[in-house]
């Protein structure tokens, strides 16, 4: 069989149902195939780097395996950015990129698409990087590159298929090599140690990060048992976001510090207690502070922990819970405390809003209630109300630009929609960043996702200005003066569009859209409807007084 009749076949023999990448002459013989074969739904993209976040998205909400298909040389460039964006987030992505033909390859003989120094180039972005140098060992490598991407700690993994290779001819095995996902086993000893720990504690507190999305059973276990939660943005929705006992991700505000403070117990679960959630790690975190994570590196790389348990999180907090009494003998007002913290975080939050609070309302009610996928791009609307005040039904349904990559959302939101994890996508993006994606919109019309597009449209980078205003001086300088008629774009690609300039029409036109049968753009005039009764100017600065970045 053809190399490229094989690698279309091994897709789907391990059940890869959906595929995303852009086609080009160095990749032809396999997307060929996948079209001849007709088993597997390829997403033509716009360009790669959309199609790599729609790849990472579609990892996210289902919990499985993102496929992206790129080119060689500047095709493989293209996709960095958002592979970045996969790897922060510790996304299961098998990126399958190409070569020039073999006698050419790290020769810097400049044949079409050689870039000499491609496999350093995706090192950068990914947890591995393979190539397959033979028609034989094509299929074993690609299965080698899905376990690395799936296996704890997860994230994408590259794998070079040269053009000669995939011309070639190989043997069909007679057992198709499925990816073998590696856990990492606790040390008993360690859980033992944090069971009595967490026996003696008065005011346990869990910090739940990405790496506990998986163990939602497990930590709501624990929350029944008597603990208390907060989550990273990350990990929103591994215990329910409507919980007592938790602050969800409101981990920052300084009722929140008060709190941490009275605990004698913290377990950090999965995350990397990043920078812009710990005023750069300059929070206090509980007098006795353990961390659980399958990344060995990550031991007490931001602080310093009294015990650190490497293993993954289900497999480590189902050891726990069963050394653990039904009821933990904690302080009663453990709960109610925790309860006061976030109630006063939503207070704040939604005083801060000012008219958007209709906005941020319709999202809640409508994103949870439907068990709707919830995409958010970086924006004020983001940073302020979508990563923390809308609530998530499940982990797998909250999807966020993790690095901080403006225009990411619009990819992402494809991605989601076609995981078919959710009746519906809504998607959070601002015009600025919106416009670096604006070819993909065509994408989510041709491929009918169901997304329901929020643009919050403020003529620019309104965090910007908001951050010249607060440090600069109020000079305002390449904050973007020539914005898009977005009618104009959805007319152009079909796409419906609505804009709303009255901000109490907001509620019923969504919920109209949420009926609307593929994408739907629902465009809010921020300079109709004016400012947020409060500025925000980017991430709390820490304790130092020095911007979080």
């Amino acid at each position: 069989m053809p190399v490229g009749d094989l690698v279309a076949t091994w897709l789907a023999e391990i059940g890869v149902k959906v595929v995303f990448g852009v086609i080009s002459i160095h990749n032809m013989p396999m997307l060929d195939a996948i079209a001849r074969h007709g088993r597997i739904r390829f997403v033509p993209a716009r360009g790669e780097a959309g199609a790599m976040n729609m790849a990472d998205a579609y990892a996210r909400t289902t919990g499985g395996l993102g496929v992206v298909f790129t080119s060689t040389g500047t095709a493989a460039g293209n996709a960095a950015g958002s592979q970045v964006e996969a790897l922060t987030a510790c996304s299961p992505i098998l990126h399958i990129t190409t070569q020039i033909d073999r006698p050419f390859v790290d020769r810097d003989r400049a044949p079409i698409h050689d870039v000499p120094r491609q496999p350093e180039m995706l090192r950068g972005v990914s947890k591995d990087v393979l190539r397959a140098w033979s028609a034989a060992s094509v299929i074993t490598t690609l299965a080698a590159g899905a376990s690395v991407a799936l296996s704890a700690p997860s994230g994408p993994v590259s794998v070079e298929i040269p053009i000669d290779v995939q011309r070639e001819e190989a043997k069909v095995p007679l057992v198709w090599p499925k990816p073998r996902k590696v856990g990492v086993s606790p040390d008993k000893a360690a859980v033992d140690c944090l069971a009595e720990l967490l026996c003696k504690a008065r005011r346990p507190v869990f910090w739940f990060g990405g790496g506990a999305r998986a163990a939602q059973a497990q930590a709501t276990e624990l929350l029944k048992r008597g603990i208390a939660t907060v989550t990273s943005t990350n990990g929103r929705a591994t215990v329910p976001e409507n919980a007592s006992g938790s602050l969800g991700s409101f981990n920052m505000i300084p009722e929140a510090q008060e709190f941490y403070e009275s605990s004698d117990l913290m377990v950090v679960v999965g995350s990397r207690l990043r920078g812009n959630e710990t005023r750069n790690n300059e929070m206090r975190l509980g007098r006795t502070l353990v961390q659980i994570d399958a990344d060995a590196s990550q031991g007490a790389r931001n602080y310093p922990v009294d015990l650190f348990i490497h293993g993954d999180a289900s497999e480590t907090l189902s050891l726990l819970l069963e050394k653990l009494p039904e009821r933990l003998d904690v302080d009663e007002a453990l709960s109610t405390d925790a309860g006061k913290v976030r109630e006063k975080g939503e207070e704040n939050l939604r005083a801060a809003l000012g008219p958007y609070a209709v906005v941020a309302d319709t999202l809640r009610d409508y994103v949870f209630d439907r068990k709707l996928a919830f995409v958010r791009d970086v924006t004020i609307s983001n940073s302020t109300f979508g990563n923390r005040y809308v609530s998530l039904a499940a982990p797998n349904l909250g999807v966020h630009a993790l690095g901080g990559g403006i225009g990411q959302g619009i990819a992402m939101a494809i991605g989601a929609a076609l995981s078919g994890a959710a009746p519906r996508t809504v998607c959070l993006v601002g015009d600025g960043g919106a416009m670096l994606y604006i070819g993909e919109m065509a994408t989510a019309v041709e491929e009918k996702a169901g997304i329901v597009f929020v643009l919050m449209n403020d003529q620019g980078y309104g965090v910007i200005r908001n951050i010249q205003d607060a440090q600069y001086g109020g000079r305002h300088c390449y904050t973007l003066s020539t914005i898009p008629d977005f009618a104009q774009i959805a007319g152009a690609v079909g796409l419906p569009h609505r804009r709303i300039s009255d901000v109490a029409l907001f509620h019923d036109e969504f919920v109209a859209a949420l009926d609307v049968q593929g994408p739907v753009l629902l465009e809010v005039d921020m300079t109709a409807i004016g400012p947020f009764a409060k500025s925000f100017a980017g991430p709390p600065a820490g304790a130092a007084g020095k911007p979080v970045t």
